[in-house]
């Protein structure tokens, strides 16, 4: 016999548990409600014990808290050292993971671990630090507190008004290897805080009056034991699991209700809600969907759903299951979650439907073993359809019967070429042969007609006395019984092989339909094509228009533009806002705000609820069926999970952008700060020598110290306008104002620029042919030649004589500064135009921004810029920038300007 297939869903769960059993380290938490229930006593008492046993305990951190009980608890055991941090001038210590990898205790004690490290640790968490202990082979005891659970730091913050910032991954408690539980009674925590032993007792009056009130610490503990509860729970059922075990094990009641595809299910579902608060037990709705009811009406389907979501408003769990058979998909899965209690409809429909189709009642009773099973009438609906329930389902379209009558009638033609070459009996084949075909080709109920149809032409035309139905032999009668029940089973079977074929066929398209859509999410890397790809995978798979809006600046809903199929308007937007905020679903067939166009799905991740995504059916009916609803949110899901990387890329992406702008921030801030010091010192310097009496200072002396708060003045002038300069390439906000100019008054223009300074210098300007023109920004073109001319100043010798030439064709404009300095440093011809590059031979008082300016300015123009050395010493800078079509005719000047040759 072939083997049952086994759940890919217990394959995973399985996978995941011998993972954790498989890691080398084990994890014990020592789990509590509150600060002060005794969690670090108790882990300290059970090390003192493992110690005295030989065990070779460790104690990695732990804080007493200035407990005089439990720092005695630490005698005998060896401390780690502690790693000393600082952290805006404050001394800390954190939990050396080095010294404990080095050391390599079998056990080591690491208390609170929810904490967060300081900065410069190797992990901001120091649970990181105690998987990364756990992987090293080392057994580690911790505790934690309910409030640090990730999943439940909302539920505290609303029972304390205290939000809990430190805070674990659920996945880390659910890996660990051993919780205990630490319980103190609420009446003695407080107690014990007024008596000092948690706090000091000013802050045990501040924790009594506010977070330790006696209502608050009954909800913690009822969280702590429900936490607990379920983990033992799951422990459980994974043991019985692994051991094979089926028998009920009634050590906690849970019930399950099984609903169907009627109207008459609500009072279940009530039924199993008043049993489930009686006995305080935990309890689920089922509906098991077999192959036949791939052809439910509508109507059906609608009931099905209303009784889940009737099941989830009452505090109740609920599933859908898919099976070959209702009654044996039901007990597997009360076995699997250890049921105690099943609670069925009491059967309102005639015993032939249980003689054809199977009774679930007696198939659960008869296989329930230990477990209960509870039995209810259902309620009437007012409103509902009355309609008997179908006994076998013979819905076909008239076109199948039309076939089933051709079938017959091309048998019964066969059956008269036969006739008198081979016995009457073996005519009986033919008939079957078409009563088979019509079963797999038209379904069940042609094929009950072919069946009847091919029995009565058979009698009617081939069994004497013929063409009447009389039958002279009664031998004969067995045979027509042979060939109608024959018919009737080959109909069977052959209906059941097409409802496993379509259920197939639909579980393959929705694996199909996940697949594509996982591999189409894993190419996108940005929102938009995730909101994009979501939008069209949807309407593919079910038919309708959606819509994605996703939470950006703030929580602010956003719509993707490239990414709806119907419009949000104000209203659907507030009912959109309300599954964000709430994280549950809303409007068109939900409870909350039913009266909407569309049916609004949370996008969440985790905790995280990312966005919303909108579903509108293309008839405008609600999205009842149950199938096509879990496609809906399995498709949501998976895009919340790819949205969650996308923002998160977003989010790396943006914090990487505020370190390099810092980085740049910084960097500009120590380059320019001695730059600007030098120039305001000599201002300053030269301005306090003018205010000496009169007197002291000479005539040419006062020139002098004038002379050099100019010229400061007009050097600090220019390094502040370099640093707005770069600011405006930085940020992309450099505006050009093109005219045309001649070239010769842009180099006169910056040569003013330096005054006196050009007095020791020698400037050869020479501009080949006639007034050479461009349509360029004047003032900033000058800019970037006043650049280069200060970075040869800086760069060469005082009374290095410095050469500008300029050079034009039609197309463009060509102009070299050249100088007599060092040269460039080789292997650095391109990294002179990045900022803060010096060269080797540059003096004090640059700023490492002028270059890197000339090039953002004359790319801006469209040109180009390049530095080389130059043949026999010195360095060449040549600048290009397009002319800009043809310069308009210019009156030829009677004097001035620079033409030919110029010196300074």
């Amino acid at each position: 016999m072939t083997p049952a297939r086994q759940d890919p869903d217990a394959l995973i769960q399985r996978l995941q548990s011998e993972q954790r059993r498989a890691r080398p380290g084990k994890l014990k938490v020592f789990f509590g409600a509150a600060p002060g229930v005794g969690k670090t006593y108790s882990m300290l008492e059970a090390a003192q014990h493992m110690r005295s046993g030989g065990a070779d305990v460790v104690v990695g951190w732990v804080d007493t808290h200035g407990r005089p009980e439990t720092a005695a608890l630490l005698a005998g055991l060896e401390l780690l050292p502690r790693r000393q941090a600082k952290y805006r001038g404050v001394a800390l210590e954190e939990l050396d993971v080095d010294a404990a990898l080095l050391r390599r205790p079998a056990l080591l004690l690491v208390d609170e671990l929810a904490h967060t490290n300081s900065e410069g640790s190797r992990h901001r968490k120091r649970w990181q630090d105690v998987m990364e202990l756990l992987d090293a082979g080392i057994d580690v005891w911790t505790t934690v507190n309910v409030q640090h659970i990730e999943s439940l730091n909302d539920v505290v913050a609303q029972i304390t008004s205290i939000r809990v910032r430190e805070t674990i991954p659920d996945s880390v408690l659910e890996q660990a290897d051993e919780i205990e539980l630490v319980d103190l009674p609420p009446e003695a925590l407080i107690e014990r805080l007024r008596q000092g032993k948690v706090y000091l007792p000013e802050q045990a009056q501040r924790a009594v009056a506010h977070f330790f009130r006696k209502g608050n610490l009954l909800a913690l503990r009822e969280l702590a034991l429900r936490s607990t509860a379920e983990r033992v729970d799951a422990d459980v059922r994974a043991y019985r699991r692994e051991h094979g075990i089926t028998d009920t094990w009634p050590a906690a009641e849970r019930i399950l209700v099984c609903v169907g595809p009627g109207p008459h299910a609500a009072r279940l579902v009530r039924a199993a809600r008043r049993m489930a608060a009686g006995l305080r037990a935990d309890w689920t709705a089922i509906y098991v969907e077999i192959p036949s009811h791939a052809r439910l009406p509508q109507e059906d389907r609608d009931w099905v759903t209303q009784h889940l979501r009737l099941a989830e408003s009452l505090g109740g769990r609920v599933a859908t299951l898919s099976g070959e058979s209702a009654g044996e998909t039901l007990l597997a899965y009360a076995r699997e979650h250890n049921a105690t209690k099943i609670l069925l409809g009491k059967p309102t429909h005639s015993r032939w439907r249980d003689f054809f189709g199977g009774s679930l009642l007696d198939q659960v009773i008869r296989g329930s073993g230990d477990i209960e099973v509870h039995v209810s009438s259902g309620d009437p609906v007012e409103g509902a359809s009355r309609r008997p329930p179908a006994i076998l389902n013979l819905h076909s379209r008239p076109a199948s019967y039309l076939g089933s009558l051709a079938a017959v009638a091309l048998a019964t033609a066969v059956a008269f070429v036969m006739n008198g070459h081979f016995q009457t009996t073996d005519l009986v084949l033919v008939f079957l042969l078409a009563t088979t075909y019509v079963a797999v080709r038209f379904g069940r109920g042609p094929s009950m007609v072919a069946a009847t149809l091919g029995v009565a032409a058979f009698d009617f035309l081939f069994v004497p006395p013929r063409f009447t139905f009389t039958v002279a032999d009664v031998i004969y009668l067995p045979t027509f019984g042979v060939m109608l029940v024959v018919g009737l089973i080959v109909s069977t079977l052959a209906a059941r092989v097409r409802e496993r074929a379509e259920a197939a066929r639909a579980q393959a398209q929705w694996s199909a339909t996940l697949h594509a859509f996982a591999r189409e999410l894993a190419h996108a890397r940005d929102v938009d094509t995730i909101a994009a790809a979501t939008v069209g995978q949807i309407e593919v798979a079910l038919g309708g228009p959606s819509t994605v809006l996703v939470a950006r600046n703030e929580g602010a809903l956003t719509m993707i533009p490239a990414a709806s199929g119907f419009a949000v308007d104000e209203n659907e937007a507030a009912v959109a806002r309300w599954a964000y905020e709430h994280a549950r679903q809303a409007g068109q067939g939900t409870d909350t705000l039913p009266g909407a166009v569309a049916l609004y799905l949370p996008l969440q991740s985790g905790a995280r609820t990312l966005g919303v995504v909108g579903f509108r059916s293309a008839d405008g009916r609600p999205l009842t069926e149950a199938n096509r609803r879990q496609m809906l949110e399995a498709l949501a899901q998976q895009a919340a999970g790819a949205l969650e990387r996308a923002l998160l890329a977003e989010e790396a992406e943006q914090i990487a952008l505020r370190a390099r702008t810092e980085e740049l921030r910084n960097t500009l801030l120590s380059s320019v700060s001695h730059d600007l010091r030098t120039p305001l010192a000599a201002i300053v310097g030269s301005a306090t020598a003018l205010l000496t009496p009169d007197g002291a200072l000479t005539a040419p002396q006062r020139t002098d110290l004038v002379r050099t708060i100019q010229d400061e003045a007009e050097h600090l002038s220019r390094l502040v306008a370099n640093l707005l300069a770069m600011t405006r390439l930085e940020a992309g906000q450099l505006a050009i104002a093109r005219e045309w100019v001649p070239i010769e008054e842009i180099v006169g223009s910056a040569l003013v620029h330096f005054g006196s300074r050009l007095d020791t210098r020698r400037v050869d300007v020479r501009i080949a042919g006639e007034i050479a023109m461009a349509h360029v920004d004047p003032v900033l073109v000058e800019q970037a030649l006043v650049n280069l001319i200060e970075n040869a100043v800086q760069h060469t010798p005082a009374g290095t004589p410095i050469e500008i030439v300029a050079t034009q064709d039609d197309a463009w404009l060509e102009v070299e500064v050249l100088d007599r300095g060092p040269g460039l440093p080789a292997g650095s011809e391109a990294r002179v135009f990045d900022k803060f590059f010096r060269g080797p031979g540059a003096r004090a008082g640059g700023s490492g921004l002028g270059l890197a300016i000339c090039r953002g300015v004359i790319v801006a123009h469209g040109g180009t810029i390049e530095a080389s050395n130059r043949a026999g010493g010195g360095t060449v800078v040549r600048l290009r920038l397009p002319v800009g079509g043809k310069p308009p005719a210019i009156p030829a000047e009677t004097d001035g300007g620079l033409t030919g040759e110029e010196s300074e």
